[in-house]
């Protein structure tokens, strides 16, 4: 489809201008045009730039789209997801206003094994149509490309039934899903007296098969006391790496002890959660050229603390958000809202949010060469909203905004 949308009001285009992330005061600079126009062609961007400096155009094969009342942002990168799980957790949700803890909930057989075993008992075709609605329901909230973990599964033919699920959505989604092996994600119960057993079955059988398989770009493991150690991290992720699988880690969720600096060690692409990162981590990380990735919306919804975004930025890290989205922590997959939460409780400015949600979330990806920002030669994924500037997406909060989605050059009809 070729496609001009004309009149813009205000165009965001987070211009990286060939770079792979922004950081520093980089991130306030929006690239805004105001009245643009945008030119879309085999599904990328061909011309972009002020509707007054483009020639009328009169070609029947050419769709239009007057925008005079809209205002355009690239498609939102949510980069850390847990989106493939089956059963919900509300009754967790009641305890933690109790006073319970994350913490205290796992340890009373709540927590992520007891997702592991509804998905366990779900068929791939439940949790693939289950899975199905939340994308469905994404791309109406202008996420366009997603980041989607195992980890539901904890024994080797569950994870494997969960990475087919995520690479079928893949292939048969309109939007761009990225998969990641999430094995360490819990110390199974099958394991509990033997943690040790249980990585060297991730790095014998799981990890072999799925890199053979090519299922998925990127292995996460969880380093957190009670979970994963960063010795027994450091094993899967050379395992990892021997495979020719990225690395992204949950690091610095719940205390310190070296996720952070472990993943500027093995060479991680993104380094995630992050809230009690100290100050050897956030060198090591700004050391590394890793993403730091955050999730307020997890703090949010687990009344705990915020990682120091704000510091992050200030020491010229490149910093993107992501929804988190699981039934644990965050059942919530609307970017809008992780913005608007921190910019209020993590100190960034809407500039800062918004690229982080869309550039430097597709860095924390290795995608910047495709999607990310509104550049020519780029996917076309844009999206337009009713709202005056782009400072009202995240002022005016709790709604979905989104007016037009134009995936790959596709104006979608929901």
């Amino acid at each position: 489809m070729n496609l001009l949308i004309k009149n813009i009001k205000q165009l965001v285009t987070v211009r990286s201008n060939g770079k792979p992330y922004k950081s520093g005061t980089e991130m306030r600079d929006l690239g805004i045009i105001e009245n643009a126009t945008v030119m879309i062609q085999d599904g990328l961007f061909s011309w972009i730039g002020p509707s007054t400096a483009l020639a009328h155009i009169e070609d029947d094969s050419i769709d239009t789209i007057d925008a005079s009342d809209l205002i355009a942002l690239p498609g939102f990168i949510d980069s850390h997801t847990h989106t493939v799980f089956a059963g919900s957790r509300e009754n967790e949700f009641a305890m933690r206003t109790e006073g319970k803890t994350y913490q205290e909930i796992a340890g009373s057989g709540g927590g992520i094994l007891s997702t592991v075993n509804t998905t366990r008992d779900a068929s791939k075709k439940e949790l693939k149509k289950l899975a199905s609605r939340h994308l469905d329901a994404m791309l109406k909230q202008g996420t366009t490309t997603v980041e989607i973990k195992s980890g539901y599964g904890l024994i080797e033919d569950t994870e494997v039934k969960i990475l087919h699920v995520i690479n079928e959505l893949a292939e048969e989604s309109l939007m761009n899903i990225v998969p990641t092996f999430f094995g360490a994600h819990a110390i199974p119960d099958e394991f509990k007296k033997n943690p040790e057993g249980y990585v060297n079955l991730i790095c014998k059988r799981m990890l072999p098969y799925i890199a053979n398989h090519k299922m998925a770009k990127f292995c996460d493991a969880f380093c957190e006391q009670g979970y994963f150690s960063v010795e027994q991290c450091r094993i899967i992720f050379e395992t990892a790496k021997s495979l020719k699988i990225g690395i992204k880690i949950h690091a610095d969720q719940f205390s310190q002890i070296g996720a952070s600096k472990l993943a500027a060690e093995m060479g991680a692409i993104s380094a995630d959660h992050l809230d009690k990162i100290d100050d050897a981590g956030i060198s090591a990380l700004k050391q590394s050229g890793a993403v730091a990735t955050v999730l307020p919306g997890s703090s949010f919804f687990l009344n705990c603390a915020y990682a120091p975004a704000r510091k992050i930025i200030d020491s010229g890290i490149p910093l993107a958000i992501a929804s988190n989205f699981n039934p644990g922590s965050c059942m919530s997959y609307s970017m809008q809202l992780m913005m608007t939460i921190a910019c209020t409780q993590m100190s960034l400015a809407p500039e800062e949010a918004i690229c982080a949600a869309t550039i430097n979330g597709a860095a924390s990806l290795g995608l910047t060469n495709s999607l990310g920002s509104i550049e020519v030669g780029k996917q076309a994924d844009i999206i337009l909203y009713n709202a005056p500037n782009y400072q009202y997406l995240l002022y005016h909060y709790g709604i979905n905004h989104v007016a037009k989605v134009i995936k790959s050059g596709i104006y979608l009809v929901f």
